[in-house]
């Protein structure tokens, strides 16, 4: 029996651990798209949810049957839970991602959303009136340390601009939201089911909101690979991944592997893409790491938080 849960355990750190890999090659192939072949955020963001969304779906017809599948949309409740859900937290999560990668890098956006941990433990704290504990006080410096170093590369002055700065922190704040709001939802769904229907709803959404066929772009063959990696290694692939190794090895010890994800990111982006990596941003992440081990400790009871934390990139 042991020697079963052993190989378990390792089973599930590998699964989570290559979900990681999987969402930070995508955030790098996001950046290949973007400096590359020319692509928008704006452009790319509407497509990928769609066509994430229409897979997700089909799976779950398959899976649980049609009836199963439109139940969320049966419900007044469930379907005002849904939008904000989907669109205030999923979708606009995603948007705000890709954005962030648009105008710094795939490694600088991963980090910057790794704040959610730390914006999470606020509301919980605010929820069950209580005061954060010394783990959770020293997470949040080493969270504010390490974001300080990543984003001035340890020079003192920013190293991305603004903009992204602004948008990176604000897709963490959307992540705290789909976490921490629609809790009688994602008790009563599958979180496939939900994601399936937040990709569909933001891809229609975004299409109308940034009329993506007034943009007259055309990809080349390496764009529609890119696209194809995004929605199927970057959505489909990770999200299954990552999903069945934090049911074999807990969401506490999930989110630690899940830190493949900017880790995988960054190197990319470095050895790939021409990125500059510099000792500050080394320091930053190792911060950041030792952030998500307190944040992992405070909260290993805690199986809701972290389970769904890295189910959107």
């Amino acid at each position: 029996m042991s020697c079963m849960k052993k190989n378990g355990n390792v089973q599930g750190a590998l699964l989570t651990l290559g979900g990681g890999m999987c969402w930070g090659l995508s955030g790098s192939m996001g950046q290949y798209l973007f400096t590359h072949e020319g692509m928008d955020s704006r452009w790319l963001v509407p497509i990928r949810l769609g066509l994430a969304g229409v897979i997700l779906l089909v799976y779950c017809m398959i899976r649980f049957g049609r009836n199963y599948t439109v139940k969320p949309l049966a419900e007044m409740e469930d379907r005002k839970q849904l939008l904000i859900y989907g669109l205030a937290g999923i979708s606009l999560c995603q948007f705000l991602y890709f954005t962030t990668i648009q105008y710094s890098t795939a490694g600088a956006a991963t980090i910057l959303q790794d704040l959610s941990p730390i914006m999470i433990l606020a509301v919980e704290c605010v929820r069950e009136k209580r005061k954060p504990g010394w783990l959770e006080i020293g997470a949040v410096i080493l969270a504010l340390a390490g974001i300080y170093l990543i984003t001035t590369h340890g020079t003192g002055s920013l190293g991305i601009s603004l903009f992204a700065l602004f948008t990176g922190v604000l897709c963490a704040v959307c992540v705290t939201i789909y976490n921490c709001y629609p809790r009688k939802l994602l008790a009563r769904y599958p979180v496939i089911l939900l994601q399936g229907w937040s990709f569909l709803m933001g891809g229609i959404v975004f299409a109308f909101v940034f009329r993506i066929w007034e943009y007259h772009y055309v990809p080349s063959l390496m764009g529609l690979f890119g696209i194809a990696f995004v929605v199927v290694v970057g959505n489909v692939l990770a999200f299954t991944m990552y999903m069945e190794g934090v049911k074999r090895i807990g969401p506490g010890r999930g989110i630690l592997y899940g830190f493949s994800e900017p880790v995988t990111a960054a190197v990319v982006s470095a050895l790939v893409l021409d990125t500059p990596f510099q000792i500050g941003d080394l320091i930053g992440f190792a911060c950041v790491f030792a952030m998500l081990v307190m944040i992992s400790l405070s909260t290993e009871k805690d199986t809701h938080q972290t389970s769904h934390s890295r189910a959107s990139r």
